[in-house]
């Protein structure tokens, strides 16, 4: 009986040239400067939400294989393989530090990490997969001689249900625990008899993955604890900002200059409000009208919004005061806002270029009892979204497909959803910014009239 033994991988001149897919058993011992500890971590995580984003929207395996493939290839690969490798173990370690902190991070993180390595593993070579099952040092087991034989004709059974015509008969198959691939057993893809599953070779990924996954799991708790007890306050000074800041952070574009998608001024501000905004810059854009006030989780969501789709700041000013004062008046409107406007656009205070708000920041807030700014796909009662999203034009079914994802906090696919439904496009970059929302809604209504006003 042939036996999956553990084989230590000790580096070599073929390893080095062609990197295989680490297990992250053990953290590295190497220097690493700042900017490479924030830098890979920033590339890792464009991957890990491409892969959240490819699974919310339910592409297949073979769907999520290809994205996999271009999103390591975009974000994780360099010309030397050594570096790649250091680069992908760096930011996998960084990352976990990252994601340990709570019990919805470890979740998150510890889901996409087993679907990146999932898809990952599943784009190797079966010589190479097997290589990394032995890894493991898993006792599995190759199914051989009257054993085998005394199983082909249910193994045939099974294989044709999956709707192969005939079975491969020099197929390897292993004997697993069957509660160590409940994948396989939950899709009916294996054979199982007496407590065992019969695992074909070319199915190795789910034997991996369960294992991968555990031992993820058991980590992320022993890095939590050296995390709270040792690292965060030896480290508040230089690590510990980075880490706490890298779990809420947008790695896109910051969009705190204006391109030529994004330049508005106060004559065409109402009708690019009804035809660009995306629906969190809607409400508040519609609520500052009806109102003619917003509290400063509002003026500061709506106000950077429109610095970055091109507002001047003569303008905002104009803007603001336009509304303010039929509330408030002029002389408390020049008193109490005027300077926070400013001070928004680096004219006061530290001069600091302030950048408008991403999705996972506003997303991330919590608005209180008379305010408007928040994400209104995880903010608003199911009847309220409904309307709001029937006063952006879409259908029963898009409403439907939007408020699906909803139910499942995918709150940005939602957006996404909105935003495919009322243009008739798709978007596979997904919408992680409300200024991507805009400058991708100019773009197209731009080229649609183009020498007309949008």
């Amino acid at each position: 009986m042939e036996v999956i033994r553990s084989q230590k991988r000790t580096p070599t001149n073929d390893t080095v040239s062609n990197p295989k897919l680490p297990l992250y058993f053990t953290a590295p011992t190497m220097e690493v400067r700042l900017e490479e500890f924030e830098l890979f971590a920033v590339h890792r995580l464009r991957v890990l939400k491409g892969v959240s984003d490819g699974l919310a929207r339910g592409r297949n395996p073979k769907e999520m294989d290809e994205t996999v493939d271009t999103l390591w290839r975009d974000h994780m690969r360099d010309p030397d393989a050594s570096v790649m490798l250091n680069k992908d173990i760096i930011s996998h370690f960084v990352l976990r530090l990252v994601y340990c902190r709570s019990d919805e991070l470890k979740k998150w993180f510890l889901s996409m990490e087993t679907a990146l390595f999932r898809h990952r593993f599943r784009l190797e070579n079966f010589q190479t997969q097997r290589g990394i099952v032995g890894e493991f040092g898993l006792p599995y087991k190759a199914v051989t001689g009257a054993e085998l034989e005394g199983l082909k004709e249910k193994l045939g059974q099974v294989v044709r249900s999956l709707g192969q015509i005939s079975p491969n008969v020099d197929a390897v198959y292993y004997k697993v625990p069957f509660e160590e691939v409940p994948d396989l057993v939950a899709t009916r893809r294996v054979l199982i008899q007496k407590g065992y599953a019969f695992v074909a070779g070319s199915q190795l990924v789910s034997l991996v993955v369960t294992q991968f996954r555990a031992h993820l799991s058991k980590a992320l708790i022993l890095t939590n604890r050296k995390w709270t007890t040792t690292i965060q306050e030896r480290e508040k000074d230089r690590l510990t900002p980075i880490v706490e800041a890298l779990s809420t952070s947008y790695v896109g574009p910051d969009y705190s200059q204006s391109s030529e998608f994004a330049e508005i001024t106060l004559k065409d501000i109402d009708q690019v409000a009804k035809t660009s905004f995306p629906l969190c810059m809607r409400h508040l854009f519609d609520k500052l009208r009806d109102d003619h006030h917003l509290k400063h989780g509002g003026r500061m969501q709506l106000g950077l919004f429109l610095k970055g789709v091109g507002l001047k700041l003569d303008d905002a000013l104009a803007f603001w005061r336009a509304e303010f004062t039929k509330k408030v008046g002029s002389e408390r409107f020049d008193k109490e806002y005027a300077y926070s406007i400013r001070h928004n656009y680096g004219k006061e205070g530290k001069r600091t270029d302030y950048t408008p708000y991403s999705c996972q920041k506003i997303i991330s807030s919590a608005p209180g009892a008379g305010d408007h700014h928040g994400c209104p796909y995880r903010h608003f009662s199911e009847d309220n979204l409904r309307a709001a999203l029937g006063r952006m034009g879409l259908s029963s079914r898009g409403m439907e497909d939007v408020m699906d994802k909803v139910r499942n906090k995918h709150y940005q696919l939602a957006c996404t959803l909105t935003f495919e439904a009322v243009y008739g496009t798709s978007c596979d970059a997904g919408i992680n910014h409300p200024n991507q929302y805009f400058e991708e809604s100019q773009k197209i209504l731009k080229s649609k009239t183009p020498s007309a006003p949008v």
